[in-house]
């Protein structure tokens, strides 16, 4: 029997849609040889994680093993699957795999953050593969909302596992390569030990749509509209950018793309030459000159970012460009779960400026990128692993995706982040579960989720804050009486007295009869102190803040 073993172990991704980070090892235990697949981010928002940039998975575990990292493998270019790659570059070290689409994005990125581009190589699709350690990984192209996305052929001693990434089964995807159940069927065929497969739709019961099926609808939509036309979606979509591109074009209208990253994806397609034909576009500053009726703008922000292209032209101009009564909004995209509240503040924006919103709510003008469950039934049938391991969705999707794996008459296994599997025998065995969490990009540090500094912006956004300040003399006496400053707090309690009056008499009071015992005790001092802010606010104005207390000496 054989001493080494292969071991599957999600960082992120498993029990959450974002920030995904999959591990597959092969060796003895403790020492085998690792790869990575995907390495993403998920955003932000003011509720859990304010003021926070990006979100991505605490890589300590791998960090500590950096010198078994074989590679790092992107399935494709959203970024919840390459997105830390830069910022995660410096700790792990290992070269990154991806498709030249996919390797364009990922080497802007190592630029902006002055890592060797050169650490990223482009692998062309299956049948061509890459060995790295005791593993030889092959691209099999999948269809997605992004180009040239891939499923990844992991071979190993142990056997062949099919890591899916997001897929889709599109017949006709407008960009990028269609599903070939021929292809896969060939992969299929030396036998596959493990699936590990996207859950994200799991509970769509209906068959997927292709994309091709929404260019007609949107023609249709701008053909008939009558003022300036603004549509946006995903930047990464590039078939749909493609999709709106041409109805615009095919209306009469000019073309102008509003956003960064809706410019830098298209410019990364045009580069990898996966946009020969790409309808012509102008400039803002071009499109100012033209009657609105003759434009068709193309921009970012379908989630409601706040600084995206969307939002700016909701509060106003942007590019010298404005919205105005009687033009027409599309939102060709779905809303990701948590952002509906900044979607919808744009939504009534814009409706107050008189501007027509059309959303998907009539399915017409979006499709989504990801498998529905009968095209999860048939990629499980035409693959037929011995098992099935469902990655990329919540743990209600997973716990679903494993139902309808045993539905199929194969073994499923539910593994969240954290959880080591052993891979090696004739059913998966849980060998071990490894502390995972999130780091945080905030500004230009990286902190962890533990570290409290959320947590303490947090308690600030939701109860104010206070400075307390004291000064003693040289015989640790109270020097004058002390003061207050406040933050994000009424000005006025229940006493109609302002509150910071009320709070430094009372801290005054303290003082005043304190112990010479707590007075030459700075801890004890701040401690008592911080107790009668948070009491006194609590009688005023019903909450109790966080209190910083300065204690300054005269030495």
């Amino acid at each position: 029997m054989s001493s080494e073993r292969l071991i599957y172990l999600p960082l992120g991704g498993a029990g959450e849609i974002g920030m995904n980070a999959y591990v597959y090892g092969y060796g003895e235990p403790g020492k085998e040889r690792l790869i990575l697949v995907d390495l993403g981010v998920t955003f932000p928002d003011m509720d859990t994680t304010p003021g926070v940039d990006l979100i991505y998975a605490d890589i300590s575990w791998l960090k500590e093993r950096a010198d078994r990292l074989d590679g790092v493998f992107i399935t494709h270019a959203h970024e919840d699957h390459v997105g830390a790659v830069a910022h995660c570059y410096e700790a792990l070290g290992a070269p990154v795999y991806a498709r030249a689409f996919t390797a364009n994005i990922a080497r802007r990125k190592m630029e902006e953050h002055a890592h060797p581009t050169e650490a990223v190589t482009t692998v062309s699709a299956w049948p061509e593969q890459v060995s790295v350690g005791p593993f030889t990984v092959g691209f099999l192209p999948v269809s997605h909302s992004i180009p040239e996305s891939a499923a990844l052929v992991i071979d190993t001693p142990a056997g062949r596992v099919v890591h899916s990434g997001d897929f889709k089964l599109d017949a006709a995807p407008v960009v990028g390569e269609a599903f070939d159940p021929d292809l896969w069927a060939e992969v299929a065929k030396p036998g596959i030990k493990a699936l590990v497969c996207d859950s994200t739709n799991v509970f769509s019961t209906h068959p997927g749509r292709s994309e091709s099926e929404v260019g007609p609808e949107i023609v249709k939509l701008v053909e008939g509209a009558e003022g300036m036309v603004v549509a946006t979606t995903f930047a990464s979509n590039v078939a749909r950018v493609k999709t709106l591109a041409e109805a615009g074009a095919r209306a009469g209208r000019s073309v102008v793309l509003l956003g960064r990253a809706m410019r830098r994806m298209i410019e990364a397609a045009t580069e990898t030459g996966i946009l020969a034909d790409f309808p012509k576009v102008i400039s803002a500053e071009e499109a100012l000159d033209l009657p609105r009726q003759n434009l068709m703008l193309i921009v970012t922000g379908s989630q409601g970012e706040r600084r995206a292209a969307s939002a700016q032209l909701a509060r106003g101009k942007y590019r010298g460009l404005e919205l105005a009564e009687g033009d027409l909004f599309l939102f060709s995209s779905k809303t990701i779960p948590g952002n509906e509240r900044g979607v919808i503040f744009i939504m009534n924006q814009l409706s107050e400026k008189g501007v027509d919103v059309v959303d998907d709510s009539s399915g017409l003008y979006h499709v989504s990128g990801h498998a529905n469950r009968p095209e999860l039934e048939k990629v499980h049938a035409l693959t037929d692993p011995q098992f099935v391991i469902p990655m990329h969705g919540e743990h209600r999707h997973l716990r679903e995706h494993v139902k309808l794996a045993e539905q199929g008459g194969r073994t499923g296994v539910l593994a969240v982040n954290g959880t080591m599997l052993d891979l090696s025998g004739n059913a998966p065995v849980v060998v071990d579960y490894v502390e995972t969490g999130r780091t945080y990009l905030d500004g230009t540090v990286k902190i962890g989720a533990l570290d409290g500094v959320v947590r303490d912006r947090i308690r600030m956004a939701l109860n104010g804050h206070v400075t307390v300040t004291v000064v003693l003399d040289e015989e640790d006496e109270p020097l004058g009486e002390p003061w207050c400053d406040t933050m994000g707090l009424p000005e006025t309690g229940t006493s109609r007295a302002a509150l910071v009056e009320v709070l430094e008499e009372d801290l005054n009071q303290f003082l005043m009869r304190a112990a010479a015992k707590t007075l030459r005790d700075d801890d004890k001092l701040e401690e008592e102190m911080r107790r009668i802010v948070r009491q006194t606010a609590k009688a005023e104005i019903g909450k109790k803040p966080e209190v910083t207390v300065v204690v300054s000496r005269m030495r």
